[in-house]
């Protein structure tokens, strides 16, 4: 099983570098957008999959990393400084948002974080002297790498792979770690989770923080690779978008995103053969995936050997009263 795991790896990684070779500007750019929608949703799913925490605010997260990186670029501050930045900044207010999932969960966690997420919009629209309002904020500059500049989509778009892979590697090496089974003991079963020592406030609060800076960091990318934001993208609809992206791809899988941020940004595009219809044809594809596959598309393999399991379960119990059957 390791070494199909790792045969898919490879030949994923292969197909991430070269496939955009072939492609015009704009599959560069979707390919591009793919991977910070991919960004955004592994934070998402360490809340919601790992942590078990109901989270629709994700977007107004992605959009304070987005106008955090354009307005510092504006203002002459370069965008190595930016980004973290950004990241740093939709950290520390996603800690506060993790406030209200200390006395509220599940469906009121959901309503509050709406909530944010309409508040951060209406700053965004109404705050011209910030954010240029619904004008928005034009002329976002690329970033230079040690002096090779990223204007085109092709470096752009490796840039943004490699920060993907360092960021999936930071994630899975902290869900391998403490944090990550506290993260799993609090999605189970919190009263447990607490009983058994884990600090279930804290690592709550963790959640909702690494989650938004994933987020922040999405958005800082998406400013940059657009060169125009204006407060659209970062509307609740989005928001629940990115949860279906999550639900999609399936909550507490790692390699969920890929598939999830694949079927919000790819699929659509498939789509348009459909012309007007096509945002229909999406809806009811996503909705008929939540129907037959409510944990998502990476539970099919689970799904299957549970099948089997039962199966081989009900032959071995089946061989077993036969047995004690001719021996009475």
């Amino acid at each position: 099983m390791k070494r199909l795991h790792l045969s898919l790896l490879v030949i994923a990684a292969i197909f991430m570098v070269v496939t955009p070779t072939f492609l015009k500007n704009y599959g560069i750019h979707l390919f591009t957008t793919w991977l910070i929608y991919m960004i955004a949703i592994m934070g998402l799913n360490l809340t919601v999959g790992y942590a078990g925490q109901k989270s629709l605010g994700h977007a107004a997260f992605f959009g304070i990393g987005a106008y955090t990186v354009a307005i510092l670029i504006k203002a002459g501050i370069s965008f190595w400084i930016g980004l973290p930045i950004g990241a740093l900044l939709c950290f520390v207010i996603g800690l506060g948002l993790g406030f209200p999932a200390l006395r509220v969960q599940t469906i009121y966690l959901a309503f509050a974080t709406l909530g944010f997420n309409a508040a951060v919009w209406l700053v965004m629209r109404n705050e011209e002297w910030l954010t240029g309002g619904t004008y928005g904020i034009n002329n976002i500059m690329r970033p230079e790498f040690f002096g090779m500049s990223l204007d085109r989509n092709l470096p752009y778009y490796y840039m943004v792979l490699v920060i993907t892979v360092v960021l999936a590697l930071l994630l899975g090496g902290l869900l391998r770690s403490p944090w990550g089974k506290a993260f799993k003991a609090l999605r189970d079963n919190p009263i447990r989770a607490e009983s058994l020592g884990v600090d279930t406030r804290s690592y709550t609060l963790l959640a909702f923080a690494i989650g938004s800076g994933f987020a922040g960091i999405a958005g800082g990318l998406f400013a940059a690779q657009v060169g125009f934001i204006d407060p659209a993208p970062f509307a609740v609809h989005y928001s629940i978008m990115m949860y279906l992206m999550v639900v999609v791809g399936g909550p507490g899988y790692f390699f969920g995103p890929v598939i999830g941020a694949a079927v919000g940004v790819i699929l659509p595009e498939w789509l348009r053969f459909a012309q007007a219809w096509y945002l229909t044809v999406f809806g009811f594809a996503v909705v008929a995936l939540m129907i037959w596959l409510p944990d998502g598309l990476l539970s099919i393999p689970d799904r299957i050997r549970a099948r089997k399991q039962s199966k081989a379960a009900s032959a071995a119990r089946a061989a077993s009263a036969k047995q004690i059957g001719e021996a009475s």
